[in-house]
């Protein structure tokens, strides 16, 4: 018998408090404690939110009852829900059961969940223990204590309203690494995140025969919706209340003793305490010790998470296992079913053939055989002894999702044409149509009549069953086609033709297809439709029930054009003959109307209109309007400048003074578009603007400035002849503003250009330069009136000659 040399107590980092006090009678878990019937049944869920208050934790539950998606989360170990994205642990308990939860997520909010259980220890059991499994992640963000992400676990004596010590935490971040823990290397922000791994605990329940307990997984966020925490639970389906390895087998060749799991370290000895026996977790004896040899551990937990404890047990090889493959089951269409049963802590699994099994060396592999097989399971201890066989048949349900199509699946009503469904590898049917089962319909094949969508649910005698994939029919007649059209004849200007089908068909939907004529298309039913460009158009209309029966009609419409007007007119001089140049391009087959306004109070109906003559010069606004007899709405108008033109009055340019054959340039009047000198005697260009004339004569020239509108302007100019080239300036000047002597400039014969002009007072200060020789001292320096006295001048120019020629002299300014 096991003996407690004082009171079991351990704390282990995590969701679970575990104290372990063992005997040699072994008892019933309670139902579903272990998550094996996949669901959370007689398990209580809870959901609700955390506060900290006064520096204390508050874990506050508003919800009771079934589980909440994402919050209290089933695991099933096949196909598996792979790894934690910050562990890189397995989500599902590698401790070979099926199915562990997961309590929280990683959504954080202030969320708080928890998962109870409530059940009675049996009477006379006063010894008594479970074993837990979880495995934690939470954020460690930095809070103070009560507000940081935490898991508790509350372990109530419901019958004496006590909380058991020693089996009861909180657990949270603070900020260094805590036993057993990991630092995430995939945090995903830059908060720590802190992972332990699978961990399995016990759960020390002495003295508590008969009583009611109740175990009570707590998780929560931070305090602040910003950080995470959540766990996963599993608990072992073999509840003994002795050591693993206590019992043995008759056969073995090695005895393994295992102490509960958690603690820091373990110290093994024989019954008095004379000899050390192992250090490690697991006491391997070899040869095994002969029968009812006691030993003791002394478990010391880490700092701070439980109490040292000294535990006895006795070795009986008493122990003694049969293999169990489990009832035979039947897999349907490749779905894998679960073969053998829990697994037992120290026994070793293995199953032959290993084909389409999930894992061969487990207690209960999922199974999916091809065919139907015969599995044996071969179960031994994990010390060598007591083998054992047993045998599970696995028969493989085979159904076909594909259906079989003998005929068409399209087809028009009188065409002949069919369309028979078929299914493959079944024993009955149930068709349905459009989602809806067709009463009667249970037979392997079924003949389609109607448009529709069809699939079966197929069975065999295995009870498997399934669902085709579906066939679309489509039965339909052919339509009749037809439309109307509003106005099948419109001029191009503002068409618009209303076409408005008038199809019929008995059996089935109709899609319409407009071809307009010109490129484009439309599927819907009635059209308005406007042509750009003028024509005849061939519009059809095509109806189909489906891709295959169809029909079509057709008509065809005008688009006529509209005349559009075009005229031509240039400037004329006053009092000249104006001839407007129609340029209208007439559409066939019909007759034009004309309107001319001149803008001067005469009209003409005449394509090619009168001559005009306006005897008033200015711009008159000239119009044409046309329209046709097929479209004579709307009018087309186009409105032109008819510009008439007058003639500059002519002028007798100043005399020019030319030095004897050097060249001289003369200019005329920027106005008009072309010139003519005449003569053209001593002038290198009679049609320029600006003619060069070089001589030893004088001449006057006539010079006629000619406009594109007619218009004609006659100037003269008179060129005087110099001997010499001469520079001279007034020797007085009068700038009273009377319009006489009022400037002082240079008068030059013979010099192309002024290098300057400088006036000086008499005090030597410049008070005016200039190098154009229009340009005049109007006596005025800064703005200021200078005083009557006597100024010196100065001048260089370059003469036509390409010589340098310099002048100076004085000048009286006078008021």
């Amino acid at each position: 018998m096991l003996k407690k040399k004082h009171i079991s107590l351990l704390l282990l980092t995590g969701i679970l408090v575990c104290v372990t006090s063992l005997n040699t009678v072994a008892q019933d878990c309670p139902p579903n404690i272990d998550f094996e019937n996949g669901n959370f049944s007689r398990w209580q869920c809870y959901t609700g939110t955390v506060f900290s208050d006064n520096n204390n934790n508050v874990i506050r539950f508003d919800y009771t009852g079934s589980p909440i998606p994402n919050r209290h989360t089933m695991l099933n170990s096949f196909p598996g829900g792979g790894y934690d994205a910050y562990g890189g642990f397995p989500v599902n308990c590698p401790n070979g059961s099926g199915h562990s939860i997961r309590l929280g997520n990683n959504s954080a909010g202030r969320e708080a969940e928890g998962v109870s259980y409530d059940f009675t220890i049996p009477a006379g059991a006063n010894t008594y223990n479970l074993i837990y499994n979880y495995a934690v992640v939470f954020q460690d963000p930095g809070h103070l204590p009560s507000q940081q992400p935490r898991l508790e676990l509350e372990i109530r004596n419901l019958t004496d309203n006590k909380i058991i010590d020693c089996s009861s935490f909180s657990f949270f971040a603070n900020g260094s690494p805590l036993p057993g823990f990991e630092e995430s290397p995939n945090p995903g922000t830059t908060t720590p995140v802190w992972f332990k791994r699978w961990t399995p605990v016990s759960i020390n329940l002495d003295n508590n025969a008969g009583k009611s307990i109740r175990l009570f997984f707590k998780t929560a966020d931070c305090t602040f919706r910003i950080h995470f925490g959540y766990a996963y639970i599993d608990v072992n389906t073999e509840c003994s209340d002795k050591f693993e390895g206590a019992a043995f087998c008759p056969d073995d060749s090695i005895v393994r003793v295992n102490a509960p799991y958690g603690f820091q370290t373990y110290t093994w000895y024989n019954s008095n305490f004379s000899q050390v026996l192992g250090n490690l977790q697991t006491l391997t004896l070899t040869p095994p010790p002969p029968a009812g040899m006691q030993v003791a551990v002394v478990v010391v937990p880490y700092s701070g998470y439980g109490c040292i404890d000294t535990l006895f047990t006795t070795l009986y090889d008493t122990l003694h296992y049969q293999a169990n493959a489990g009832p035979d089951k039947v897999s349907c269409n490749g779905n894998y079913v679960q073969i053998g049963s829990p697994p037992k802590i120290g026994w070793n699994y293995e199953w032959s053939p290993i084909d389409n099994l999930s894992n061969p060396m487990m207690a209960n592999p999922l199974a999916s055989p091809e065919y139907t097989t015969d599995y044996i399971l071969t179960v031994r201890h994990n010390g060598g002894g007591c083998l054992s066989t047993d045998s599970v048949t696995v028969k493989a349900g085979k159904l076909s999702d594909s259906l079989q199509v003998l005929g068409k699946t399209e087809w028009c009503i009188g065409s002949g044409d069919s369309t028979v469904l078929r299914i493959l590898l079944a024993d009955s049917a149930q068709w349905y149509k459009d989602g809806i089962a067709i009463p009667g319909a249970n037979q392997l094949t079924y003949a389609v009549t109607q448009t529709g969508r069809y699939y079966a649910q197929v069975f065999n005698y295995l009870g498997c069953s399934l669902f085709t994939g579906p066939k679309d029919v489509n039965i339909s007649s052919i339509p009749v086609p037809g439309f109307t059209v509003d106005k099948p004849t419109q001029c191009l200007i503002n068409n618009k033709f209303t076409f408005t089908s008038t199809s019929t068909n008995a059996v089935g939907t109709m899609n319409y297809k407009w071809l307009m004529g010109d490129g484009f298309s439309s599927t819907a039913k009635d059209i308005k439709y406007s042509y750009k460009k003028e024509g005849t158009y061939e519009v059809v209309l095509i109806v189909s029930s489906n891709s295959i029966c169809a029909d079509s009609t057709k008509t065809t419409v005008i688009v006529y054009p509209n005349a559009r007007a075009e005229f031509a007119v240039e400037p004329i001089c006053v009092g000249k003959p104006l001839q407007a140049v129609n340029n209208t391009i007439e559409p066939p087959n019909t007759m034009v109307t004309y309107l001319w306004d001149f803008g001067n109070g005469q009209t003409s109906a005449l394509r090619n209109p009168p001559v005009q003559v306006y005897p008033v010069a200015g711009d008159y606004v000239m119009s044409l309007s046309v329209s046709t007899s097929q479209c004579p709405f709307p009018i087309n108008i186009q409105r032109r400048f008819a510009r008439i033109g007058a003639p500059v009055p002519g002028i007798n340019n100043p005399v020019a003074y030319a030095v004897v054959n050097l060249p001289l340039t003369i200019e005329a009047r920027p106005i008009g578009d072309n010139v003519l000198w005449t003569p053209a005697t001593n002038l290198d260009n009679p049609a320029s603007y600006r003619p060069v004339f070089t001589g030893n004569t004088e001449q006057k020239y006539s010079i006629e400035l000619r406009s594109n509108n007619g218009c004609i302007t006659v100037d003269t100019q008179v060129v005087k002849i110099n001997k010499d080239i001469v520079i001279y300036v007034p020797n007085a000047f009068t700038p009273n503003q009377d319009n006489i002597n009022d400037y002082l400039k240079p008068f030059m014969i013979g010099i192309k250009e002024l290098k300057y002009f400088k006036i000086f007072n008499r005090w030597g200060e410049l008070v005016f330069e200039t190098q154009n020789p229009k340009n005049g001292w109007d006596g005025r320096h800064k703005g200021i009136r200078v005083q009557t006295h006597t100024l010196v001048w100065m001048l260089e120019g370059i003469g036509v000659d390409n010589k340098t020629y310099h002048a100076k002299g004085t000048t009286v300014l006078i008021h």
